[in-house]
């Protein structure tokens, strides 16, 4: 059986893997020909195994949907540095953080998504995240170490290994007097926003139809 022919467009080819970020890493499986108002568009397939999701991406769409290259290893180098920082949380409504925690890991940047790892740990000795703050903090680290485990051609809970070893050198968060009342307003905060989330939730979800038409 002759080999499957590798077939690049864009700078980017098949059997690549590469990062969408709404999605993390993924691989390119194959550039398809689709017929779309009339009109034939080159797609890019790519199958999040993880998650168990393929998406269609036009090849002419891959720099403004924000699809780029693994991370260097460089890149990876830098981003484990940074968790071994100290957090840096700023003093503001949860909601308001939380939403920028979010879109630094829907940025896709491995920077902006190690600073939401490193500002969001906490180690045994610390105070309990809250539910919203694990949420998005598992949600960094998933992120963070499929990438490190791709590049490092290493397996996916070696990648997890690897951020939390560099975790456990980031300096102690002393528990000061403020972080109990801090921890309870941020769950009244949560809790005020707990109707408007519901109502909110219409959020677009990312399927592979909608990619291809865009």
């Amino acid at each position: 059986m002759a080999a499957k022919k590798t077939m690049q467009r864009a700078g980017f080819k098949t059997g690549e893997f590469v990062v969408y970020p709404a999605h993390g890493v993924g691989q390119i499986t194959s550039i398809e020909e689709q017929e779309i108002a009339g009109m034939n568009l080159e797609l890019f397939v790519i199958m999040f195994e993880q998650d168990k999701l393929t998406l269609r991406v036009p090849v002419p769409k891959v720099k403004s949907v924000g699809m780029r290259k693994l991370a260097t290893d460089e890149d990876v180098a830098r981003a484990l540095k940074t968790v071994t920082g100290r957090a840096r949380v700023k003093r503001t409504m949860w909601s308001r953080r939380a939403q920028e925690y979010e879109a630094k890991i829907n940025s896709g940047d491995l920077d902006y998504i190690s600073e939401v790892v490193r500002d969001l740990y906490r180690s045994d000795d610390q105070p309990e995240q809250s539910y919203s703050e694990r949420q998005l903090f598992e949600q960094a680290m998933d992120r963070m170490s499929r990438e490190i485990s791709v590049v490092r051609k290493i397996t996916l809970t070696e990648g997890e290994q690897v951020i939390l070893k560099e975790l456990a050198k980031s300096p102690r968060r002393g528990v000061k007097p403020e972080t109990t009342e801090t921890i309870e307003a941020e769950k009244v905060d949560e809790a005020n926003n707990a109707d408007e989330i519901k109502k909110g939730d219409g959020s677009n979800k990312d399927g592979s139809n909608k990619e291809a038409a865009a």
